[in-house]
């Protein structure tokens, strides 16, 4: 598996989105391109994570950050999603491919069937991750999971980012 490390370079990153194509490369925010890797429309708990995202949009863009949300799903199940979570504020990628997966050093799940909520899992996803990434294609912070509980909170992120631009803190974690 691979291991991104801080103030390294992250690998590229370009797919489609909802409103249209989108490269990690052609991001120029002030602070950061914040990436947040949801599973997919299956899961109840992505949906109330990136419903609080929704809401805090505005905050993340008055602080600098750029924000894309994606999955391994289709582009019918991204609409899904952004059309009944009401999240329409958000740029949703989708079609994140297994090896754009590995490249960026994210767990991967065998779906299996019917979900608690009636929406059947995909065959295969890719599991949360979140990765804060500087201007230059850095990587700043990262965050990946195996499970779809115990997330950063996004009011959390947000006090961090403003903290590390007005301290100018480094980056931290590069000697794994």
């Amino acid at each position: 598996m691979v291991v991104l490390k801080p103030r390294a370079k992250t690998p590229e990153l370009s797919l489609n989105t909802l409103k249209g194509t989108w490269s990690l490369a052609k991001q120029v925010p002030n602070n950061f391109t914040m990436v947040v890797v949801y599973r997919g429309l299956h899961c109840p708990i992505c949906k109330n994570y990136l419903k609080e995202l929704s809401r805090l949009a505005d905050d993340f863009t008055a602080k600098g950050v750029s924000v894309i949300t994606l999955s391994t799903d289709t582009q019918e199940r991204a609409q899904q999603a952004s059309t009944e979570w009401e999240i329409e504020n958000l740029t949703m990628g989708y079609g994140l491919t297994v090896e754009q997966s590995q490249a960026w050093g994210l767990h991967r799940s065998a779906g299996n069937g019917l979900t608690s909520i009636g929406i059947e899992e995909p065959t295969e996803f890719t599991e949360p991750g979140l990765f804060l990434i500087r201007a230059d294609g850095t990587l700043y912070w990262s965050n990946i999971s195996t499970m779809p509980f115990a997330r950063p909170h996004f009011k959390e992120v947000l006090g961090a980012i403003e903290f590390v631009v007005n301290k100018n803190y480094p980056a931290r974690g590069e000697l794994i």
